[in-house]
C-alpha cells in the first residue's frame, strides 16, 4: 500500500484524501485518479480500481482474471481493478497509474508528467 500511495503521490498536483471508506488519490483535489480498496465489502482483495484506456480492461482481465477484474461501480466506465495481494509489481502499478493520470488529469498537467520522465 506505501508503494501506491508513494507513486500516486509523486504525480503532478495529486493528493490523497478518504473517500467511499478508502484512501482515494485525486488530481488537484477534484478527478479521482484510483481508489484503494483493502477488503472493499468483504470481497478479500488488496486492490487499486483506476481509470484505463479503451478496450484495456476486458484485455486485462481476460489474460490475468487472478490479478484484474472489473470494479464495481466503475467497471462499466472502463475501470480496472488490480489485486496488490497477487504478485504485486512496482514498475507495473507505476506504468497503470501513469496511464490513468494521462486519462483524468488536465493536458498541462501531463505535459508536466511527460517533462519530468513519466512513462
Amino acid at each position: 500500500m506505501e508503494d501506491v500511495r508513494a507513486i500516486a503521490l509523486g504525480l503532478p498536483e495529486v493528493v490523497e484524501r478518504p473517500s467511499h471508506g478508502a484512501p482515494t488519490f485525486f488530481v488537484r483535489g477534484k478527478k479521482v485518479l484510483a481508489h484503494l480498496f483493502d477488503n472493499h465489502h468483504g470481497d478479500g482483495r488488496l486492490a487499486i480500481w483506476c481509470a484505463a484506456p479503451p478496450g484495456v480492461q476486458a484485455e486485462l482481465v481476460d489474460q490475468e482474471p487472478d490479478r484484474f477484474f472489473v470494479p464495481a461501480y466503475v467497471g462499466h466506465r472502463g475501470w480496472i481493478g488490480l489485486r496488490l495481494d497477487v504478485e504485486p509489481d512496482v514498475d507495473e502499478i507505476t506504468k497503470i497509474l501513469e496511464d490513468a493520470y494521462r486519462l483524468v488529469a488536465p493536458k498541462t498537467l501531463v505535459k508536466q508528467l511527460d517533462a519530468d520522465g513519466g512513462a
